[in-house]
C-alpha cells in the first residue's frame, strides 16, 4: 500500500529520487522501476508498478471493446505511460513532457494513494490538499 508523502529534489538532468517505500512496492517481476503517466484529473502524474497496470488491464478487458470509455481510458493511461527504471541510487529520469504537464521544475512531491501514487509540484499539491481536507471534513457526516 502506498502511503505518506515525500518531497524530493529534481536535479538539472530531471532525475528525482523515488522514495524508498515506493521503490520497495514497485520492484520485482524483472522490472526495477515505476510506470508513470499524466493524470487525466489534473496537472500531476499518476504511477505505480506493473501489478497496477495489470489490474487496470483486467478491468478494461471486461469492458465492451467498442465502448468509447474503454478506448479513452486505454489512451489516457497506457498510451501515455512511461516505464522509468531506477538507477543505482534509486532515481528515475523524468521525461520532459511529463515535467511540463505536471509543472515539475525543482521539486516533486510523491503522494501515496493506496494502490497508486501521485507526483505533484509541491505548491500545487498544497492547494489541492487544502481543498481535499475541506471536502473530507464536509463528507464525514
Amino acid at each position: 500500500m502506498f502511503k505518506t508523502s515525500t518531497t524530493c529534489l529534481i536535479d538539472a538532468k530531471a532525475r528525482v529520487s523515488v522514495p524508498v517505500d515506493i521503490r520497495k512496492l514497485t520492484s520485482g517481476d524483472n522490472f526495477e522501476g515505476v510506470i508513470v503517466w499524466p493524470s487525466f484529473n489534473g496537472a500531476y502524474l499518476e504511477g505505480g508498478g506493473l501489478d497496477l497496470l495489470e489490474r487496470y488491464q483486467g478491468f478494461l478487458e471486461r469492458l465492451d471493446p467498442f465502448d468509447p470509455r474503454r478506448l479513452a481510458l486505454v489512451r489516457a493511461i497506457f498510451s501515455e505511460s512511461h516505464q522509468l527504471n531506477f538507477d543505482t541510487n534509486g532515481r528515475v529520469s523524468l521525461p520532459a513532457g511529463l515535467c511540463e504537464y505536471a509543472k515539475l521544475t525543482r521539486r516533486a512531491k510523491f503522494v501515496g494513494m493506496m494502490d497508486w501514487f501521485e507526483i505533484w509540484d509541491p505548491d500545487a499539491h498544497e492547494n489541492q490538499r487544502i481543498d481535499t481536507r475541506t471536502i473530507a471534513f464536509q463528507s464525514r457526516n
